[in-house]
């Protein structure tokens, strides 16, 4: 099932403007031909850093368009840019997501400026992630005084909603959270780069060893704090072209994932369903943990997200997986395994409010109105996973998502609806694979600024063994058959 459906693309139509644009540019350059270019020593030069903030201003011009995730939005921007170098493309990348992450501060700072909007907030990224002094020689007089009055202004003189950059709606929800400041300004940093081994491949310490050993030194690996299997890099490698990656020893995988494979609890030989399964991250830890024995099915409703984790499964060295397309929680393939499989995860799609740290946009993309169609679709995908559960089973429930509504409400709805089900203590089942990981239960509950990982929630769910029914006495046929009273 899709993680978050505001962020899913809805046509490849809304960039052909930006491709006609930018064949127009080419188009103009060729008509006017090479006569008409003027020596390069004549032609003035154009400060670094005017250049750098007039591509951030022209890709937030896209982005805050909410046309698409800003991920896919920037990626296609920079194919329409291949001049670009990599350097560049940080630069822009890390100046857009600021931005992001701070809009509604960034938009009321920018109300006492001048000109286009859309340059006020490219300044401000770029003032944050690359210094104000960088930018200088790209600012006029006016636009330098406007920089250095603003940030002078201390954040804590701001409403609460403002200074975090929150809307009201969300302002509100995670306000009613312990430590909630904490909470808002931890989702609005970056996060780390978590990466996962393949135990059934290799062993974390024998990864890390090769990791600090070669090129990726420098990135500063270390053991994560929780799992066993985790390591954490500081910056943005490319890591897709290791050959630790190419050859399915390491995966990208969030702690927060990660730990839910520990609630899962896989055995070999089991069934297991992984019922939402995505792009299979959190199947091929399931099927490793396996080692590859038993079946495990990976349902999801999107062909193309099973098509881009087939190549991730072929790496793994998994032979297990069951890729399964299904057309709902109500599909025949899902109701063929009624009562089956021994461990069902169900991650489901949610508002993806605990991934803020890595999607940003989501927060501006998300509506309140959004959550009871949400609600309504996890309550479904619930009832119908729980189906395929044995007696004596487990079903766990995760999001990521740090919203009530999404959480132990859902669960609470459920157990209320589903008497064969009883809610186990997750944060007891963790307790003896993580010794440093503290929660108090009944659910695991995650977050940013205390655990270091994304916002993430999960429950842990028993079906009840069926109650063993005795036979019915047999009438005797004659009274040499009836028992004797003694007996």
């Amino acid at each position: 099932m899709s993680k978050n459906p505001a962020s899913r693309p809805r046509s490849a139509g809304a960039y052909s403007a930006n491709r006609s644009e930018s064949a127009a540019r080419g188009g103009a350059r060729r008509a006017s031909g090479p006569q008409s270019r003027q020596p390069e020593a004549d032609q003035p030069r154009v400060p670094r850093a005017a250049i750098r903030i007039d591509q951030v201003q022209r890709v937030l011009g896209e982005v805050l368009q909410w046309t698409y995730p800003a991920d896919a939005t920037l990626s296609h921007w920079f194919r329409a840019h291949p001049t670009l170098g990599g350097r560049d493309r940080g630069e822009v990348a890390e100046a857009v997501y600021d931005v992001l992450r701070h809009l509604r501060r960034y938009r009321q700072l920018a109300e006492s400026g001048s000109g286009p909007a859309s340059r006020r907030l490219a300044i401000l990224g770029l003032a944050a992630t690359l210094g104000v002094q960088t930018l200088e020689e790209g600012l006029d007089a006016a636009e330098n005084e406007w920089l250095q009055r603003v940030d002078r202004i201390d954040p804590a003189t701001l409403p609460r909603a403002v200074r975090a950059s929150m809307p009201d709606w969300l302002d509100e929800r995670l306000g009613k959270w312990e430590d909630a400041e904490s909470l808002m300004a931890s989702l609005n940093r970056p996060a780390s780069l978590d990466l996962r081994v393949n135990p059934l491949k290799v062993e974390r310490d024998v990864a890390l060893a090769d990791l600090r050993d070669g090129p990726a030194a420098r990135y500063e690996p270390q053991p994560m704090p929780y799992s066993p299997w985790g390591i954490r890099l500081t910056g943005r490698p490319a890591v897709n072209r290791w050959p630790q990656f190419e050859n399915g020893s390491l995966e990208v995988q969030d702690e927060g994932s990660q730990l839910l494979a520990l609630l899962v609890g896989p055995r070999r030989g089991e069934m297991i369903i992984d019922f939402c399964a995505g792009a299979g991250g959190k199947t091929l830890l399931l099927g490793a943990l396996m080692r590859s024995t038993g079946r495990l099915y990976a349902f999801d409703v999107s062909a193309a997200r099973l098509a881009r984790a087939k190549p991730r499964f072929a790496r793994s060295g998994l032979s297990n997986v069951v890729p399964v397309v299904i057309d709902s929680e109500n599909d025949t393939r899902v109701k063929r395994l009624a009562g089956k499989a021994q461990r069902v995860l169900v991650d489901a799609p949610c508002s993806g409010i605990g991934t803020l740290r890595r999607n940003p946009d989501l927060k501006w993309r998300q509506h309140p109105e959004a959550l009871a169609e949400l609600g309504a679709l996890q309550t479904r995908i619930l009832n119908g996973a729980a189906r395929c559960v044995a007696p004596g089973g487990r079903l766990v429930y995760a999001t990521c998502s740090l919203l009530a509504e999404e959480n132990e409400v859902q669960v609470q709805q459920f157990l209320d609806s589903h008497p064969d089900f009883e809610l186990q203590d997750a944060a007891e089942l963790l307790a003896s694979r993580c010794p440093d990981l503290n929660l108090t239960g009944p659910y695991v509950q995650l977050r940013p600024d205390v655990h270091g990982t994304d916002g993430f929630f999960a429950a842990v769910l028993q079906r009840k063994k069926a109650a063993a029914t005795a036979p019915a006495p047999r009438e005797p046929e004659d009274e040499t058959e009836k028992p004797h009273p003694a007996e």
